[in-house]
């Protein structure tokens, strides 16, 4: 029919258009048809609900942060006005990071499509392209003339960003993990910067071993790694055998390919962990690759195989400290320290490089180690890490004779309490990095002396007898996964007044060195409307451009 011919030949509807006037966003109007307090840009709110305002709850209202340049609505209070005026202007931002977006022409995220209702017809369809680890999003649509591409383009792709898949010669380096169950799927690829750590089960047999790929050194080692200009080959970096039993050998020689081989009824060189080490440069070009294995035997009882797969990233030039988060601490793990080295703050790039203490190698915050025997004198120099979260207190008992003088006594229980090196500042988040200054919190330093009246004549010693330190933490971020930093830190010194013993008698006095995390989260207030009620409806768009 002619109406069917005319609505063949109709060009497709597309979906509205999103709203990019941020002069009409206003993220703080919450009130439907009322004027909400300090909300400079509610439509609702009148010149005479401006005057009576404090100021600008959101003094800026900008649309996507990922584009290159956008207008941006500034609003403000002129408060030396009679009466005090709302002040609006609309200006051009530009962002100043290199990676940022030039033009939204990806037409298909600008709508919500329906995704397609697994049926009986195509439910095989459906678990053949979404059933893997991994899979493409991107419609059939969207795609590229790569024979177009100069060559410069192709040595760009190789320059890695966070998160994204690492390229090899073949497809991508694998990293085996447990999907829906805990057996292995080989689909899962390495993100660069992503450190990993996944364990899963395989299923083997002697009778098939040298024709399982997966078991086999050369499975995770054959391909090169795609770089910059050139392809980084991963070299072997050790090989630790496994007995049956569980006891573990280092070879001596890294550099022989063991392939899997039945030996006396026994499959051997069978991979059981494996894990790799990438160096890269601050560009994002991956520049050594490294991998460590752990081979092992099965028997013929022997059905299925635990393995272990890890990768760690280094950046060159640098050394690798161990993170307590990311970013946020994780409760249990230690808080991270350090201290500023001499010159501070000129060249800053050296800030925090001698983070590593005398007596604490991972750059942790530490506290005094009890003993069983009790005695201070005896447990200097043993210190155990501060864990997030976790309240601490130790001590041990100090004997005075009257021999002892009064200022070897009082370094000596500083050096207890604070360590050989205490530290400056704190790491605000489990992954703060040294360069990043702004990310360490200073500690404050407090001293609080016990004062005791004793006859003038005699000689008094004040002496140190406690460190009490406090760790202020709040959480940052999403409602939904808050992730823990801390923004102070104070160490507490108390100091005792000691008077002079008489010869030949001897006092036992308390040492206590202790911890507290204190979460200062602000909760949400009774009656406070900054987040919408269970029933609120959201914008039609809340969730743009996540399904």
């Amino acid at each position: 029919p002619p109406e069917t011919r005319a609505a063949a030949r109709a060009p497709p509807r597309s979906g509205p258009a999103p709203v990019t006037d941020v002069d009409k966003l206003c993220v703080c109007d919450l009130l439907v048809a009322q004027c909400d307090v300090n909300c400079c840009c509610d439509p609702d709110c009148s010149a005479e609900d401006f005057s009576l305002f404090t100021t600008c709850s959101v003094p800026i209202v900008t649309g996507d942060s990922h584009l290159c340049s956008q207008k941006a609505a500034i609003y403000s209070l002129d408060v030396e006005a009679n009466p005090p005026e709302r002040i609006f202007k609309l200006i051009d931002q530009v962002n100043p990071s290199v990676f940022c977006i030039h033009t939204t022409n990806y037409k298909q995220a600008l709508f919500l499509s329906s995704p397609e209702m697994p049926t009986s017809e195509n439910f095989d369809q459906l678990l053949k392209q979404f059933g893997s680890a991994s899979f493409s999003a991107e419609p059939d649509s969207w795609s590229m003339n790569t024979d177009a591409q100069n060559p410069s383009d192709e040595n760009e792709t190789y320059r890695y960003k966070y998160g994204v898949p690492i390229q090899t010669a073949d497809a991508f380096l694998r990293l085996p993990s447990p999907v829906v169950s805990s057996w292995c799927s080989d689909a899962n690829p390495a993100g660069f910067l992503v450190n990993q750590a996944t364990k899963c089960i395989r299923s083997v047999s002697v009778e098939k071993c040298g024709n399982i790929q997966a078991v086999s050194m050369l499975f995770y080692i054959n391909s090169s790694i795609l770089a910059f200009v050139l392809q980084v080959n991963i070299t072997v970096q050790s090989i630790v055998v496994q007995s049956l039993n569980g006891m573990r050998t280092l070879l001596n020689g890294s550099d022989v390919l063991r392939l899997p081989m039945i030996l006396d009824e026994l499959c051997v060189n069978i991979v059981l962990g494996v894990s790799y080490h990438i160096t890269y440069t601050d560009a994002g070009e991956i520049i050594e690759a490294a991998a460590a294995f752990v081979l092992g035997a099965i028997n013929k009882e022997t059905l299925s195989i635990q393995q272990s797969f890890e990768i760690s990233f280094t950046q060159v030039n640098t050394k690798p400290v161990p993170l307590s988060g990311n970013p946020g601490y994780v409760v249990g793990l230690p808080v991270r320290a350090g201290f500023r080295p001499q010159g501070y703050p000129f060249p800053i790039d050296i800030f925090f490089a001698a983070l590593v203490l005398n007596t604490n190698k991972y750059s942790q915050l530490t506290i005094l180690q009890s003993t069983s025997n009790q005695d201070c004198l005896a447990a200097q120099g043993a210190r155990t890490p501060i864990l997030f979260g976790y309240n601490m207190i130790s001590g041990c008992k100090l004997r005075i004779t009257a021999a002892m003088k009064c200022q070897p006594l009082t370094q000596t229980l500083l050096d207890l309490l604070k360590g050989q090196s205490f530290p400056e500042y704190v790491a605000s988040f489990g992954n703060s990095q040294a360069q990043d200054v702004l990310d360490w919190v200073p500690i404050t330093h407090l001293h609080i002396s016990e004062q005791r009246i004793y006859n003038t004549f005699q000689s008094l010693c004040q002496i140190p007898v406690s460190l009490e330190m406090e760790v202020k933490w709040t959480k940052y971020g999403s409602l939904v996964n808050p992730q823990a930093r801390i923004v102070n830190v104070t160490a507490t010194i108390t100091t005792t007044t000691l008077k002079q013993l008489p010869s030949g008698r001897e006092r036992t006095i308390p040492i206590t060195s202790s911890v507290v995390f204190t979460d200062i989260s602000s909760p949400a207030e009774p009656g406070y409307k900054a987040w919408p009620t269970i029933n609120a409806k959201l914008p039609f768009d809340f969730f743009f451009p996540f399904v």
